[in-house]
């Protein structure tokens, strides 16, 4: 095999229309799959005939659903439409809504503001500025004999008992530095001392962000997904995933008018009857 074979199969297809703008307005068809598609959120157990079967979440799968309804606190210019979590995979249908004409586009967040430089009024002037005559020249400034030198700097022992600066052993006990036992854990604070559990970083839902394109969403969602299912393991002992929670890529379909979105609505919705005849299940 060639370099150049080996290079084109080994190239990661891009399943995004090129050239196309993602945080244009519309309705876009997402699914993410999970990491070698393990069944790892819920099952779908034969029926009776006469019972179309049904998706039974475990608690990973309402975590799932759980941040996928959170993506419009997160992306207040995202609306979430259908949606259906599987046994190891997520459909879901998000809407890119027009943005208010009073909000900044492209990763506008919100918070404090950006600090920048002052404005005009803000500048001194010339007017303002200390001129020539207000500077202290040289013959103002003090020489190196008015200088205090190493020699002439007292050290700790030519200070007096009372100048010298205390250390712990000298300080009262109420004034000594505490270690890592005596501080206080989250358990010990008050309640409203406490950490919160998720910060408001640039991931936290209160971080709101605007004219983001799907991409970065569903770069979100994984995230916080991943987040919390890894936390599941190590508290209440989920299945472990192989490497990663969900695969690196992602399907995504844009929906160009009514009749698209209702055929698809309608797959999302039936999704758990034709689970059988499913492409992604293979367990």
């Amino acid at each position: 095999m060639t370099r150049k074979q080996h290079n084109k199969e080994n190239r990661r297809k891009n399943m995004r229309l090129q050239g196309y703008d993602y945080s244009r307005t519309g309705l876009y068809f997402l699914t993410v799959v999970v990491q070698n598609r393990l069944h790892l959120f819920g099952e779908i157990p034969r029926t009776a005939c006469t019972e179309p079967p049904k998706m039974i979440l475990n608690d990973a799968g309402n975590m799932v659903e759980k941040w996928y309804s959170e993506i419009e606190n997160k992306f207040p210019d995202k609306r979430c439409h259908e949606m259906v979590v599987m046994p190891n995979h997520f459909h879901c249908i998000i809407e890119n809504m027009a943005m208010d004409a009073h909000v900044r586009p492209l990763d506008a967040h919100v918070g404090a503001p950006l600090r920048g430089r002052p404005n005009d009024e803000q500048r001194p002037n010339d007017e303002q500025r200390p001129n020539d005559e207000q500077r202290p020249n040289d013959e103002q400034r003090p020489n190196d004999e008015q200088r205090p030198n190493d020699e002439q700097r007292p050290n700790d022992e030519q200070r007096p008992n009372d100048e010298r600066r205390p250390n712990d052993e000298q300080r009262p006990n109420d004034e000594r530095r505490p270690n890592d036992d005596q501080r206080p854990n989250d358990e010990q604070r008050p309640n409203d001392e406490r950490r919160p559990e998720n910060d408001n970083s640039k991931y936290g839902i209160h971080n709101k962000r605007y004219g983001a394109t799907i991409g970065n969403v569903m770069d979100w969602f994984k995230t916080m997904t991943t987040n919390e299912y890894i936390r599941g393991v190590k508290f209440n002992n989920w299945r472990r995933f192989d490497g990663k929670l969900w695969q690196r890529n992602y399907y995504d379909h844009i929906i160009r008018n009514d009749n698209a979105y209702q055929k698809i609505s309608e797959y999302i919705i039936d999704n758990p009857i034709k689970w059988d005849d499913d492409t992604f299940n293979c367990e």
